[in-house]
């Protein structure tokens, strides 16, 4: 029986991770998913927060990604992020100065679609920080 898996995080601009893994947690649409070798096939869109990767031996990864789509086969997980940024790249200070700019954003907007736009950001944002609070905890 199969033990590890093997994992891909990519985004348009990069390729995040690609390495065997032991299992995978992920922010699925409906709810926290958990992969472990030998899932289900499965393809889900998924949410912006933390891909948490445990790797061979105990070692784990963590990835933000904005959303984008979780591909299962049985030994291969792929996630096709929007946007996707290793843990100990990302920035608390840049992230909070974002949500400042996004909340100003917000209140000078004029329509509908404006505000949706700015409110789809900061819940973004919020994922990221979270990720980042996250990643702080695990050290």
């Amino acid at each position: 029986m199969a033990t590890t898996m093997h994992v891909d995080v990519v985004s348009a601009e990069a390729q995040i991770f690609s390495g065997e893994a032991e299992f995978v947690v992920l922010p699925g649409e409906a709810g926290e998913l958990g992969i472990y070798p030998r899932h289900t096939p499965l393809i889900t869109r998924i949410k912006a927060g933390t891909v948490r990767i445990q790797k061979p031996g105990g070692e784990e990864e963590l990835v933000f990604v904005a959303g984008g789509v979780l591909e299962v086969q049985p030994k291969v997980v792929t996630v096709l992020a929007d946007t996707a940024i290793r843990g100990h790249d990302l920035d608390e200070a840049k992230a909070n100065e974002a949500v400042k700019r996004a909340q100003e954003a917000r209140a000078k907007a004029q329509d509908k679609e404006e505000i949706a736009t700015v409110e789809a950001e900061l819940a973004t944002l919020a994922a990221q920080i979270a990720a980042i609070r996250k990643l702080r905890q695990k050290k």
